[in-house]
């Protein structure tokens, strides 16, 4: 039997303020579509009619996996937290700009290198997932991430 003894533990509610935190600046990128949801559910002519739409199954799939990965984020940056002993503003800034580089930097370059999109978009999303990955570092050191402080 595999033993997960080995994963750092977090402060359960830095993983559930983090997701909330994480989960909101993810449903400002998905603005979009549940703005597109909501005109649809109100040209519906029943509730019955609107949840068996594809617009419905597909906001609830984005909303599903946006939580998920929020919470799974979270609790990486946490342990990230926890086992380099981050504990200043600073070094979280520091160790959200690491995360950040190598998780959504690619992507950002290949957007604009290669399929060109506009620079007005790209950088939008940019400030998105610098918030997700900056902010979530600095606001994870203010709350507190160790299941004991004096370890």
């Amino acid at each position: 039997m595999a033993s997960l003894s080995y994963l750092p533990p977090v402060k359960p509610s830095a993983i559930a303020l983090g997701t909330v935190y994480n989960h909101a600046i993810s449903l400002a990128i998905l603005g979009p579509v549940f703005g597109e949801t909501y005109r649809e559910a109100q040209r519906a002519n029943s509730k019955e009619e609107f949840f068996k739409s594809k617009e419905a199954a597909s906001a609830a799939s984005a909303w599903g996996s946006s939580l998920v990965g929020s919470g799974v984020q979270t609790y990486a940056v946490g342990a990230l937290i926890n086992a380099t002993g981050t504990l200043t503003y600073k070094g979280a800034a520091y160790l959200g700009s690491l995360v950040f580089l190598a998780s959504a930097a690619p992507s950002f370059i290949s957007q604009l290198a290669t399929e060109k999109r506009p620079l007005d978009q790209v950088a939008v999303t940019v400030l998105a997932r610098v918030a997700e990955t900056v902010g979530l570092s600095v606001f994870l050191t203010w709350w507190g991430t160790r299941t004991n402080p004096f370890d």
